[in-house]
């Protein structure tokens, strides 16, 4: 495999992209989305009877995070949170804002998959969500907003806060059917012929499992935080929603760790095959070798070069002792045989 599938590109691979900054404001009747070019344009509508979701693709830029920082009052210890894309999934509340950094995950071709993080900001009447990259997460979201249709259109930002979040886990299962896939191929391989390429496919497979691990049970732990309704910013009617978050979570996390352990029942079967292959090559080796001793011992007794020997003038000497090691073969097969060796 080329490239590790727990990719995170850091700072240095989203510094070749631009950080771009939609706001969009809506309610039940009302829907509008613009962009933003300049960090001082960033702000929320002065009517905060509707729901705003500035959606910001691309952390590097500090004066965009800035701005946001400022026009929400976020603390710094939050902004510093967003820009570090390579911390543990965590959830902490603020006074007027609640905060949640975890991990999106999407199949990455062949390859595995691709890890990106997502910060959120559930605020009142508003929602921020900062993306490393922009990989179409949200895109289904996006598009039931535009449509005017659906039940996000009609209530709060702590529901969008909830679809968010439904949408990254659901992206851990196309991941995970991936995998399934892939653990089947491998299984198919160490059955039939496994070689050394298939060995590194077991280490590299169980390598993406570790790394969608550590990213899989912290997603766990902070759906279940909101679904114990903790937060003032998280209606009571919604708690049964992230407790359906939680069980996908759970399940998310369940699956992987299965995983984990077939790939350490199928290395395991690799390496008693590896060894039950030497054994067996080992076992002819042995054979060969124990029929040629007594084959050799007669070689070596007539091939030495003493004058007076028996049967060395004997016309018949040579056919004879050829006779004589096919019988000492062919007897040590048989016995072989009986005995189960071969």
């Amino acid at each position: 495999m080329s490239q590790p599938e727990d990719s995170n590109p850091g700072l240095d691979e989203s510094n070749a992209r631009p950080v771009t900054v939609t706001v969009i404001d809506y309610d039940a009747t009302h829907f509008s989305e613009w962009k933003c070019s300049r960090p001082e344009e960033i702000r929320l509508p002065s009517s905060r009877r509707t729901v705003t979701w500035i959606i910001v693709d691309g952390v590097h830029d500090p004066e965009i995070v800035e701005a946001i920082g400022t026009a929400l009052g976020i603390h710094p210890l939050t902004r510093e949170d967003i820009m570090n894309t390579r911390q543990r999934p965590k959830i902490e509340e603020y006074e007027d804002y609640l905060y949640v950094a975890v991990r999106a995950v999407a199949v990455d071709g062949d390859e595995g998959f691709q890890s990106r993080q997502v910060s959120l900001l559930l605020g009142n009447g508003y929602i921020v969500s900062f993306q490393e990259q922009p990989d179409g997460t949200f895109d289904r979201i996006l598009g039931r907003l535009r449509a005017g249709g659906g039940r996000v259109r009609s209530v709060g930002p702590d529901y969008l806060f909830y679809a968010l979040l439904d949408a990254i886990v659901d992206g851990y299962f196309g991941v995970i059917e991936v995998f399934g896939e892939r653990i089947e191929v491998i299984e198919e391989e160490v059955m039939a012929e496994p070689d050394r390429e298939t060995l590194q496919k077991i280490y590299s497979l169980k390598r993406s499992l570790i790394a969608l691990r550590r990213s899989a049970w912290p997603l766990r732990d902070i759906v279940a935080q909101l679904e114990r309704g903790e937060s003032p910013l998280i209606s009571d009617a919604l708690h049964i929603y992230f407790r359906d978050i939680y069980d996908h979570a759970v399940g998310v996390a369940e699956t992987v760790e299965t995983y984990r352990d077939m790939m350490s029942g199928i290395l395991d079967i690799y390496l008693s095959s590896q060894s039950s292959r030497m054994n067996e090559i080992m076992k002819v080796l042995t054979i060969i070798a124990t029929i040629f001793i007594p084959l050799t011992f007669i070689a070596g007794i007539y091939g030495m070069n003493f004058e007076y020997m028996p049967e060395l003038s004997h016309p018949l000497g040579y056919q004879a002792s050829l006779i004589s090691m096919m019988v000492v073969a062919a007897t040590m097969l048989i016995y072989f045989r009986r005995k189960g060796w071969i």
